[in-house]
C-alpha cells in the first residue's frame, strides 16, 4: 500500500452534481474524508492537485483485451496498463478471444489474470458458444463463476430467438446484454460507411441501414418481452432517434456511444489511413452531431470506447486492415475537447456518462468522492493541452485515430483500491 495520502486544493467533480474545492485523505483502499481542510500531517504523501480535478475513476464498457489467444496485440495487463493512463479504473472484457470466453475454464483464466492488472476486468461471456449463432452459453454457471454480462460483440447474435432466450436469461439472473447491431446482409465486404466517401474512394460502404436494421430488432425484442438491453458502439442518427423513442414508450434500453462517433466524420478517410477504420465505421457529420446531442440529453447513456488494438503491420494498408482502434488511454481527453470545451456537455455530465452511467449498466455501485467510497479515483487537469503521440501510449498497439491532434485534459494521477496505479512522470 502508498500509505495514508493526502490530496489538496483538489476540484471535486462527481457524477451529475456541484463542483466544489476540497482536501481528500486516502486511508488504504478507502476516502478516509472529504473536507475543505485537511492538516497535511494527516498524510503520508502529500498530493497538491491545484488546477486539477478529482473525479471517480472511470469505467469502460466496451474493450477488446485480445486475451487469450492474440497477445501480441494487447493483452489483459497491458489494456490494464493503458487503463490506468486515461483514468479508467474498471474495464468490461469482450469475449471475442480464442478461444471465446464461453465457457468456465476461459473465464477463470482471465479472472485470475485480472487479479494482477491495474484496473477492475468485468468479464463479458459470449451468448452463443464459439459465438457462432447455433445454441447458446450456460449462462447460469458462467455467472455464478464471474461472468459480468453477456454479448457476442464482434458479431450479431445471428437470430432474433437466440437473443430473446439470452435476454429473458440474463433479467432472470440480473445481468446485463450488450448487443452489437448490425445486419451482416447489409454490410458484410463494406470497410467504411457507404456514402460519399466511400464512392470517391471506390470501396464498398456499410450503409447505416446495417446498424439501424440490427438496432430495431433488438428494441423490438426488448419491447415485446419488458427485458433489458444495452445497446452497443452507437453511430447513426436513426438509430438514435429509435432509441429515444423506446426510451419515451418505456422500453428497458441503455445506449452507449464511442469518442470516434462524436469527434470524426467520414471524411477523415479520404487520407487512406486504417487508423480512421472500425465497425460501425464512421458517419457522416449529421450523424456526429446527432451522438452528440444524444449525449446531451441522455438518450445515450454512456460512453465506452470499444477499444480494439492491432499490430502496426495490421494497419498498414487501407483496405485489408481489420477494424478497430485504440480508445481507452484517452477517452477522457477527448470528452473533453470536443464535448465539454464545445459546450455540449458539463464536466460533472461527463463523469456520469463515464463513470456512474457505465457502473449501473454493470450493475456495480457507482463511485464518488465521499467520505468511506472505495479510492477509485482519477486527478486530472481539464485546462492542459497536449499533442497525441502514439507511441507514449501504453498499451502494446498504437492505433489511435487521434495521433498528432492537441487534446486538451491530462491525467495526472489514477487510484485503484487506494494505491496509485499511474502517475504522469512529466508532472511527478
Amino acid at each position: 500500500m502508498d500509505g495514508r495520502i493526502l490530496i489538496k486544493n483538489a476540484r471535486v467533480v462527481n457524477p451529475n452534481e456541484d463542483e466544489f474545492m476540497s482536501d481528500i485523505l486516502i486511508d488504504g483502499w478507502t476516502i478516509a474524508d472529504v473536507a475543505p481542510w485537511i492538516d497535511e500531517g494527516a498524510g503520508d504523501r502529500v498530493i497538491d492537485a491545484a488546477g486539477a480535478c478529482v473525479s471517480p475513476g472511470l469505467i469502460d464498457l466496451h474493450v477488446h483485451t485480445r486475451d487469450p489467444g492474440y497477445t501480441y496485440k494487447e493483452d489483459l495487463l497491458s489494456a490494464a496498463e493503458a487503463a490506468a493512463a486515461g483514468g479508467v479504473t474498471g474495464f468490461a472484457a469482450m469475449p471475442n478471444t480464442d478461444p471465446v470466453c464461453d465457457n468456465v475454464k476461459t473465464l477463470e483464466y482471465i479472472l485470475e489474470k485480472a487479479s494482477h492488472a491495474k484496473a477492475r476486468v468485468f468479464p463479458i461471456a459470449a451468448i452463443t458458444v464459439g459465438e457462432k449463432g447455433e445454441r447458446t452459453v450456460d449462462f447460469e454457471r458462467l455467472v455464478r463463476s464471474g461472468a459480468a454480462a453477456f454479448s457476442d460483440d464482434g458479431v450479431p447474435v445471428r437470430t432474433a430467438a437466440l437473443m430473446a432466450q439470452a435476454m429473458v436469461e440474463c433479467h432472470r439472473l440480473g445481468v446485463p446484454v450488450f448487443a452489437h447491431c448490425e445486419d451482416r446482409s447489409l454490410s458484410t465486404g463494406g470497410i467504411i460507411n457507404e456514402g460519399e466517401v466511400s464512392r470517391q474512394l471506390n470501396v464498398k460502404g456499410i450503409p447505416a441501414a446495417a446498424e439501424d436494421v440490427g438496432t430495431a430488432r433488438e428494441l423490438a425484442l426488448a419491447r415485446s418481452l419488458r427485458r433489458p438491453v444495452h445497446i452497443c458502439h452507437v453511430s447513426t442518427r436513426s438509430s438514435i432517434e429509435m432509441i429515444a423513442n423506446a426510451k419515451r414508450d418505456g422500453v428497458k434500453v441503455t445506449a452507449e456511444t464511442c469518442p470516434h462517433y462524436f469527434a470524426f466524420d467520414e471524411r477523415e478517410l479520404l487520407a487512406r489511413n486504417a487508423d480512421f477504420r472500425m465497425n460501425p465505421p464512421l458517419r457522416t457529420q449529421e450523424d456526429v452531431l446527432a451522438v452528440r446531442d444524444a449525449l446531451r440529453t441522455g438518450v445515450i447513456d454512456a460512453i465506452a470506447t470499444d477499444h480494439a488494438p492491432h499490430s502496426p503491420e495490421e494497419k498498414a494498408n487501407f483496405f485489408t486492415a481489420p477494424n478497430g482502434v485504440v480508445g481507452m488511454e484517452l477517452s477522457l481527453a477527448a470528452g473533453i475537447t470536443f464535448l465539454v470545451n464545445k459546450g455540449i456537455l458539463s464536466l460533472p455530465r461527463l463523469i456520469a456518462l463515464m463513470s456512474a452511467n457505465p457502473a449501473r449498466i454493470l450493475r456495480h455501485t457507482p463511485g464518488e468522492v465521499k467520505r468511506g467510497c472505495p479510492a477509485d479515483l482519477v486527478i486530472y487537469d481539464p485546462r492542459v493541452h497536449f499533442t497525441v503521440d502514439r507511441e507514449k501510449l501504453h498499451g502494446k498497439s498504437k492505433n489511435t485515430p487521434f495521433h498528432g491532434m492537441d487534446l486538451c485534459g491530462k491525467v495526472r494521477y489514477t487510484f485503484l483500491n487506494g494505491e496509485i496505479v499511474f502517475e504522469d512522470q512529466e508532472e511527478s
